[in-house]
């Protein structure tokens, strides 16, 4: 999958883009964090299961479009935007 360089966008794409990451992002850690509630839920009830492990695995997910965000907000500043 190739890297779409922001340097490329222009201001509407940009911003366009910062929104779209912004909530995909905040949708997910949301999630994340409900799936992960609910699975220490289930731990505690009936012990161990595999819908524990699988919020743990996603997070790297979220930190990743952190960084985006961090980039997408520092071109916002470059530009002026």
């Amino acid at each position: 999958m190739t890297e779409i360089k922001l340097e490329e966008l222009s201001n509407e794409e940009l911003l366009k883009r910062e929104k779209m990451v912004k909530s995909v992002t905040y949708t997910l850690a949301g999630m994340l964090f409900v799936l992960f509630a609910l699975s220490m839920f289930l731990t505690f009830k009936k012990g161990f299961t595999p819908l524990t492990v699988i919020p743990i695995a996603l997070m790297p997910i979220v930190l990743a479009n952190l960084g985006s965000i961090k980039k997408i907000q520092a071109e916002r500043k470059l530009r002026g935007l």
